[in-house]
């Protein structure tokens, strides 16, 4: 029996790491192998040999895949062995701040280059101001917490009224606007689901 080294148990675990990586995006996409080869200018039978990890795909081949998925090669082989567990986002990060204007500040608290099913932002609208959002997709929720004063909830012709601590759950898949009646900047905490 042959003895593996660090250097081929790594390569075996980022194989199988990309095999999974490949299937569950494909699917996510329900593309057919035909389709990402199309897409991606790999043959067919090397996506298979991949998806099965009898095979380690050159460096331009993994980048013609991930170009197929409009993601950068790192996030198509994320190494979770060789990275923290823990991604810090730093308060002061001008790449999380989504939206600053005399109306509100909204800020991305969750990672900007991963696929995700939610967003969670921090949200400051400024006094007698509102945030007023179009119809999100079909299905689409909101989760919002009030940190600091309070604000109005308006989501089609259904309104509710938040203070301090209290939360609401609603529908953002038809129009809806989250107003500061007050004086005084409000502060909330805003998840967005998409189903």
């Amino acid at each position: 029996m042959t003895r593996k080294t660090p250097e081929t148990i790594a390569a075996d675990s980022l194989s199988q790491l990309l095999s999974q990586r490949l299937k569950s995006l494909r699917k996510k996409h329900g593309w057919t192998l035909v389709k990402l080869s199309a897409l991606s200018e790999v043959s067919r039978s090397m996506l298979s040999q991949i998806e099965r990890g009898t095979a380690n795909p050159t460096l331009e081949v993994t980048c013609r895949i991930a170009r197929a998925f409009g993601i950068s090669i790192g996030e198509l082989v994320e190494e979770p062995w060789l990275g923290l567990s823990i991604k810090k986002i730093h308060h002061n990060d001008p790449a999380y701040l989504y939206r600053q204007d005399s109306q509100c500040t909204i800020r991305t608290l969750s990672p900007l280059n991963t696929e995700k099913s939610a967003e969670f932002y921090e949200l400051t609208i400024g006094p007698q101001a509102e945030l007023r959002s179009a119809a999100h997709a079909d299905g689409t929720h909101e989760f919002l917490t009030v940190e600091k004063g309070s604000v109005s909830v308006l989501s089609g012709t259904d309104s509710c009224r938040l203070r301090k601590g209290d939360s609401a759950h609603y529908r953002a898949d038809r129009d809806h606007v989250i107003g500061n009646p007050g004086k005084g900047e409000a502060v909330c905490f805003l998840v967005v689901i998409y189903i």
